[in-house]
């Protein structure tokens, strides 16, 4: 059997960036939790702003949809002027957090290095990372795309042993494609997963690229997340905008059963 013949859990997660304060993130939850309670089909998170967090934590408790941070600082404490370390985010409930995410390389200057340390940090803390990788137009356009991404994967994952790397989903967003409307076509991402998959079969074992989930975000939508969701080696997806909207989000997880 090959690692993309083994099915994997499908796996949801919602980037609400920075929108939905408590009020309206506890509206957007409880939208969610109506539906979503007790269905064991997809896992799901959502990752609110850090003041919104407590708020989910408490609306989604026991509806089995997992919260998550967007982002966190490598160390536990200290002099770190409006940071949150993983332990805070563990202690108010959260299970995942985001890390590598395109918009925190481009805007606040995060490095592959600085993107291994957050996820050894997640992991220290006991949470789950969800390693953001992907190229932008640029790369894409000169041929660069598979480098790139290797090179992403290597630096966040190179120190973790066999046994840590199945507590990481990667999630494959081509820079191109978030927040501009463009979407790779199921064959482009089904392609660039497949990558990821293989880079990880030459180097570990044959349990890690089987059971290792890899998440597509690029604009995703109801209206063509089926497509996505369908390909063998894409295993969910990390939605934006339509993840603010709970009918959207909705239709997403509804596609990935």
């Amino acid at each position: 059997m090959t690692p993309s013949e083994s099915r994997r859990r499908p796996f949801i997660a919602g980037n609400w960036k920075m929108y939905k304060g408590p009020a309206e993130a506890d509206a957007l939850a409880e939208a969610l939790k109506r539906t979503l309670t007790g269905q064991a089909q997809v896992d799901v998170a959502v990752a609110p702003p850090f003041l919104s967090i407590p708020t989910v934590v408490a609306r989604l408790r026991h509806s089995g949809v997992h919260v998550a941070g967007q982002n966190l600082h490598p160390e536990p404490s200290g002099a770190f002027t409006g940071e949150i370390s993983g332990e805070m985010l563990r202690q108010v409930g959260v299970t995942y957090c985001i890390v590598g995410h395109s918009e925190r390389r481009a805007l606040f200057g995060d490095t592959d290095s600085f993107v291994e340390k957050k996820v050894h940090a997640c992991l220290r803390a006991g949470l789950l990372p969800i390693l953001c990788v992907g190229e932008t137009l640029d790369e894409r356009e000169a041929g660069q795309a598979d480098a790139v991404v290797s090179r992403q994967l290597a630096a966040a994952l190179g120190k973790l042993s066999s046994d840590q790397l199945p507590s990481v989903t990667i999630a494959y967003e081509p820079v191109w494609a978030i927040g501009t409307g463009r979407v790779a076509t199921p064959a482009q991402a089904q392609e660039m997963h497949a990558t990821i998959r293989g880079w990880l079969a030459e180097r570990y074992p044959a349990f890690v690229p089987r059971g290792m989930r890899i998440l597509y975000g690029g604009s995703v939508k109801g209206s063509n997340a089926a497509g996505l969701l369908s390909q063998p080696d894409i295993d969910g997806a990390l939605v934006g905008g339509a993840s603010l909207v709970a009918e959207d989000f909705l239709a997403i997880v509804a596609a990935a059963k």
